[in-house]
């Protein structure tokens, strides 16, 4: 099959062929219709993710077909059109027994642990307890954005931030899973406040259903700008970018007894950041985690996207080829396309 390979990190980024996968016991091998290009792609790339080994080929939002199961596979079969979260829980740990599949102890995440999709074809484990069906109506496009950004978003919006109508929501970064939380949070009846330093990205924002845009590269303290928006801070807060910068400014940007919900990744030097703890303990405001989203989720998810209370295809910036999967990738820290980036087979 053909294949983005990478060697070294940070090194050049070919499109090769390589071996076919088969599928482990509990595994499935999905011929690829579509995949998104993610900045935890390019922090893979990068090194910053000690889960990956050298040669290999990232890529985890996905959407495709089933051509291949292994001997233990019960619920799944040939032909059937799949997507799957990007972290994929054991199903016997303790927490997959809770329900909490996305922090599972032995998780396996394509494009991390594994190969991923930036491929022709992908093997995944722990197919029956990860695997959603995509509806027939809903393009592969479609539902490989909903892979990782989207419902990343749907999670921490809702299962984390605990989002209720009408309130404020601040929204730090309005890349890919910023501007679907802004969807989302405007879809379920919350105000939102989005904050980037990209006057394209705001403009997006404000057509998704943003109330206030604020340009960070221009205000003079974001925290109090939001506050200032908001008649006293947000409600909920979260920081879809994954920088110190962004994160504090989110804290910041609450109210009283506010909730933070950190969503884009702090890797690398910047993984453990200072943060304005005298705030936090003196307004009693809540930080919390957001990693993904459990295969026994999708279907709220999902019900919302079929109701048509929400697109998220609008957030396609692009569609591309494989081919140029490699530039795409490598240009993930410059922040120059809005929206999400598509690989998508056919073209």
């Amino acid at each position: 099959m053909r294949a983005a390979v990478f060697s070294t990190f940070g090194g050049p980024i070919e499109i090769i062929d390589v071996p076919d996968p088969t599928p482990a016991r509990s595994g499935v091998v999905i011929e690829v219709e579509a995949t998104g290009v993610c900045r935890s792609d390019w922090h893979g790339w990068m090194g910053h993710d000690p889960d990956i080994a050298l040669p290999h080929v990232p890529g985890h939002e996905l959407a495709g077909t089933i051509v291949a199961t292994g001997a233990d596979v019960k619920r799944w079969s040939t032909g059937a059109r799949v997507t799957l979260p990007f972290v994929c829980g054991c199903g016997t740990c303790p927490e997959c027994a809770a329900g909490q599949q996305q922090v599972c102890r032995n998780q396996f995440q394509p494009g991390f642990t594994a190969w991923g999709s930036f491929a022709e074809y992908v093997a995944i484990e722990y197919a029956d307890g990860n695997l959603v069906l995509v509806p027939d109506a809903m393009s592969a496009t479609l539902a490989a954005s909903l892979g990782c950004r989207f419902a990343t978003a749907f999670r921490a919006l809702v299962d984390q931030g605990r989002l209720s109508a009408g309130e404020w929501v601040a929204v730090h970064g309005c890349g890919g899973v910023g501007l679907s939380a802004v969807m989302i949070a405007a879809a379920l009846g919350a105000r939102v406040v989005a904050i980037d330093i990209k006057a394209t990205a705001l403009e997006r924002a404000r057509e998704l259903g943003a109330e206030v845009t604020i340009d960070a590269a221009s205000a003079r303290d974001v925290g109090d700008a939001v506050r200032e928006a908001t008649g006293g801070g947000a409600d909920l807060s979260i920081d879809a970018l994954g920088h110190p910068t962004t994160c504090v400014n989110s804290i910041l940007s609450l109210k009283r007894r506010g909730r933070h919900v950190q969503v884009g990744l702090l890797l690398d030097t910047q993984s453990r950041p200072a943060l304005p703890m005298d705030r936090v303990v003196a307004w009693e405001l809540e930080i919390l985690g957001s990693h993904g989203i459990q295969a026994h989720r999708y279907p709220a998810l999902l019900g919302l996207v079929e109701s048509g209370a929400l697109d998220p295809e609008k957030l396609v910036g692009r569609t591309i080829a494989l081919a140029e999967a490699p530039a795409a990738l490598a240009g993930m820290d410059r922040f120059e396309n809005d929206g999400i980036t598509v690989i998508d087979r056919l073209k």
